[in-house]
């Protein structure tokens, strides 16, 4: 009886007894290592095809008066941030739509620092501009990171969440735009370097720079001390938008410093008494960003320099009511899905907004008050059979004075 013979695979010619699984077709075989090479191949073919075929309409492009429009259903007042923000995201729109030009004008990405104290609106405008983009958008938070073999994440991992929003097309990642909050905790910690090694604040800066500026970084999908076996994706940032925020807490300090210094005689005094103390943000300098501990070359490659209005009582009022997603409309909602008609009285309003004005926590205050109010009318009404609340001003004193918030006071 003739010899039975062995499967070899059709592409290496390896024998079915040397590799771990063998695929068989009609009339060809082909084995599991072959097959793996043949899908990377395959994978990489379709990534450049992607690459070259990424185009955009520029009339399908939201106009930046569009995008600031959308800002202001959910976002109150900080009309000089969302102007900022509304034009920086068009242009990054119409720099990506110029890569398929013969033009030799290129132009070049614009990215982005805000400035604001806590609570005012950054990382909010950052999330409704994601909601209506047509290009990834990433948040990440600046706080974990440390230099590369340090406990804390790498920098390159800030790309991570960029790849995961996209399903890891490393193509449409490329072309994506990426929020860094908390920028201002990476600041330098002493002037005099040489004391220690500042692995968390002017490290993380040095790191952050081939980022911000562009270049081919090798990024770990899984994170990078957790799985260092995994395969590195090679990344491009020079067309990734980069927008960073920051509550740089105690800058106005040094912006009156450097303003008191620049006044010599009778006209410059004269200026710095009209200067609006209480919201010295508005004149604040690339200067300032240094003097606080951000290395030159971070601060140039951030050119636009915006800032954030402190939230004065007005707006905290608007920002109870107005948004779609504003918290006293989410309290209705709650209310209503249990089938109980919810009503505040007027002057409810203005004591929220005073206790916010007091607590210094800007909007996230309003959240903080609100809920330490509701929480028992949220507790006891879902059981009870009444289908009416009225909030009145007697309640939320009460509620307020029963709840232990005197450490929140004078922060």
């Amino acid at each position: 009886m003739a010899k039975k013979t062995e499967q070899k695979c059709d592409f290496c010619g390896a024998p079915a007894s040397e590799v771990r699984f063998m695929l068989t077709g009609i009339n060809a075989n082909i084995c599991d290592s072959c097959a793996a090479r043949a899908d990377q191949i395959i994978k990489e073919n379709l990534q450049e095809e992607s690459k070259a075929n990424i185009d955009f309409d520029l009339n399908e492009i939201p106009k930046p008066r569009q995008i600031k429009e959308h800002l202001d259903q959910y976002v109150i007042g900080q009309d000089e941030a969302k102007r900022f923000m509304a034009v920086s995201v068009y242009n990054h729109y119409k720099r990506l739509l110029q890569k398929n030009t013969q033009d030799d004008v290129e132009i070049e990405k614009s990215n982005i620092m805000m400035v604001g104290s806590t609570g005012t609106g950054k990382t909010l405008i950052a999330r409704t501009i994601a909601r209506m983009l047509k290009v990834p958008f990433a948040i990440v938070d600046a706080t974990v990171l440390t230099e590369a073999g340090y406990v804390g994440e790498d920098i390159e991992s800030l790309l991570v969440r960029l790849l995961q929003s996209c399903d890891y097309d490393t193509a449409k990642a490329e072309t994506g735009i990426v929020f860094i909050d908390e920028i201002d905790k990476i600041a330098r910690k002493s002037d005099n370097p040489s004391i220690t090694r500042d692995v968390s604040g002017e490290g993380v800066q040095q790191g952050l720079l081939k980022l911000l500026e562009g270049a081919i970084v090798n990024v770990p999908p899984q994170g990078g001390r957790k799985h260092p076996e995994q395969k590195m994706i090679s990344m491009d940032t020079k067309n990734i938008l980069f927008i960073c925020g920051g509550a740089f807490d105690g800058i106005e300090k040094r912006i009156a410093q450097r303003l008191n210094t620049h006044t010599v005689g009778y006209r410059a005094s004269r200026d710095v008494e009209e200067l609006d103390k209480s919201n010295l943000l508005q004149y604040i300098e690339p200067q300032d960003l240094k003097s606080f501990g951000l290395i030159p070359e971070i601060i140039g490659r951030l050119p636009v320099l915006t800032y954030l209005k402190p939230l004065d009582k007005e707006a905290l009022r608007n920002i109870l009511t107005e948004p779609k997603n504003s918290i006293i409309k989410q309290y209705k909602k709650l209310m209503e899905m249990d089938g109980i008609k919810f009503t505040i009285e007027a002057d409810v309003y203005d004591y929220i907004v005073t206790k916010a004005i007091e607590f210094k926590l800007g909007a996230r205050g309003l959240r903080t008050i609100v809920e330490a109010i509701m929480i028992d009318a949220m507790y006891d009404l879902p059981s009870k059979e009444e289908k009416n609340f009225v909030l009145t001003l007697d309640y939320a004193k009460n509620q307020m004075e029963n709840a232990n918030f005197s450490k929140l006071r004078g922060v």
